[in-house]
């Protein structure tokens, strides 16, 4: 005889956290949450990086400002994204999905790090993806 196994549905496992999907929503709404904070400011250190090999000059010809500064801009926006995924991860991850497509565009522009555009497409189904469950899950 095979043992009944029950579903819970996302809006009747909120709290469950041994519901996988409550357990994927968790999982993605720490990442991005936590990363787009860590790059962002890193944005203002370049410890990990020089963000500035990776921003196309066609971006400072449309924002006449210097390459670092760009970049400064770049870490407030990434550092507001997370908190936003934080708060409100429905908007929040629509926000980063966004900020990874535009990312993505940078980087086929310049030409080159296409393996971070691809990896970068990546995250962005992550975060639709997040969007999606945080529908679900009503946050």
């Amino acid at each position: 005889m095979e043992a009944a196994t029950t579903h819970m549905s996302p809006k009747s496992s909120r709290s469950d956290l041994r519901d996988p999907s409550r357990q994927a929503f968790v999982l993605l709404r720490t990442i991005f949450t936590i990363a787009p904070i860590i790059f962002g400011l890193d944005k203002f250190t370049n410890l990990l990086v020089d963000w500035t090999v990776y921003l196309a000059p066609a971006a400072t010809a449309v924002v006449p400002v210097s390459a670092q500064t760009f970049m400064y801009g770049v870490g407030v926006i990434e550092i507001i994204a997370g908190i936003v995924v934080a708060l409100r991860p429905r908007w929040g991850s629509l926000v980063v999905a966004a900020w990874l497509l535009g990312i993505i565009v940078n980087l086929l522009v310049l030409g080159s790090f296409f393996d971070v555009a691809l990896r970068d497409f990546g995250l962005l189904v992550g975060a639709l993806a997040l969007n999606r469950l945080a529908t679900a899950f009503k946050k």
